[in-house]
């Protein structure tokens, strides 16, 4: 694949952070593959392990769950690409076996490619070809300004909304940087004002980390009242499981998962209502929270029955402040506003 692929992330209308990847191939791919003789559309998360290595998986569609068509893993590079299928090894596969081991049945899937599109031969287990281009899905979100009657707790200039987690910790230790953002430093902050029900809108970024693994990539969390955590992590092209993005911690997992690239900015736009407490604070109805993730609804009036792990209190129904949690990677959060329902 020609090193003139680049992918340069759009300006949206909305003053979308502009930069060029350093990786030109990760992302979402689009396309129609023939495979045994059979056509279909086919879509591809292009996930970075580092050293020119990726994880290819295909599936019929972005926009749903589905089952995957085919798992992939090999190596890019500006001569081209090989990918042969993600397989354990098991004794059923063997195919036979020669002088210098044994032969695996798996499906060796190569080409090449320009600008941004790429197209290639399927040979062994599975026989065929594809051609597929460059997409960026974007947050019809981005950038949306709040209402008249909001409340803006972070604009990219200030961070006097925030303190420390530990009200003893002094200022907060957040970087401003670039593009009217706020980048992840020093500890856990919140805000110094409390919410009941709200509607909140926030944008994140997730830095680039391809040699990290697992909860170790792109880790952060946004906490509804400081009690009840959406997660933040570079889950792109995963399963979307409850401790990926989108889930509330070890409570639910998303609908869907819409986890963008790492660097593409992405949004959550979350509604929120508090739990309800009768006379002698006893709680009578557990929260509920409505989350979109990049402009698509991964939780629908989701109960919350209990708060999650990293909790500021388990003082359930009282207003609590909004807090983002520093996990020791370099997210970036901006454009941050909140509107109160009650």
């Amino acid at each position: 694949m020609k090193s003139t692929l680049r992918l340069l992330y759009l300006l949206s209308t909305a003053a979308c952070l502009a930069q060029e990847s350093p990786d030109p191939y990760m992302g979402d791919w689009k396309g129609t593959m023939t495979i045994d003789g059979k056509t279909q559309p086919v879509c591809l998360f292009l996930i970075p392990h580092g050293s020119q290595r990726y994880e290819a998986k295909l599936v019929s569609t972005f926009d749903k769950r589905v089952p995957t068509l085919f798992q992939l893993r090999g190596r890019i590079d500006d001569s081209g690409f090989q990918f042969v299928d993600a397989i354990p090894f098991e004794a059923n596969r063997v195919v036979r076996t020669t002088d210098d081991g044994v032969v695996i049945g798996a499906s060796l899937w190569s080409g090449g490619g320009q600008d941004d599109s790429a197209y290639g031969t399927v040979a062994g287990r599975n026989k065929g070809s594809f051609e597929i281009e460059h997409i960026q899905r974007l947050s019809p979100t981005l950038g949306k300004q709040p209402p008249a009657d909001a409340i803006v707790l972070f604009d990219g200039r200030s961070l006097a909304a925030w303190r420390p987690r530990d009200p003893n910790a002094g200022e907060v230790k957040w970087k401003l940087v670039e593009g009217g953002a706020m980048q992840v430093n020093g500890g856990d902050i919140i805000t110094r004002q409390n919410f009941g029900s709200f509607r909140l809108h926030l944008e994140f970024q997730l830095p680039y980390m391809p040699e990290a693994r697992g909860q170790g990539r792109a880790n952060s969390g946004v906490y509804l009242q400081g009690r009840y955590e959406v997660q933040v992590l570079d889950s792109y092209g995963l399963e979307g499981e409850d401790n990926e993005c989108g889930g509330i911690y070890q409570i639910a997992r998303p609908i869907l998962n819409m986890c963008a690239p790492p660097l593409q900015w992405q949004t959550y736009d979350i509604t929120f209502t508090a739990p309800k407490l009768d006379a002698a604070g006893k709680k009578t109805a557990n929260a509920r929270a409505t989350i979109l993730l990049n402009g698509v609804v991964i939780h629908d009036n989701l109960e919350l029955p209990r708060i999650t792990g990293g909790a500021v209190d388990n003082k359930e129904g009282r207003p609590a402040g909004i807090l983002l949690q520093d996990h020791g990677n370099p997210v970036r959060y901006r454009n941050i506003w909140i509107e109160k329902l009650d």
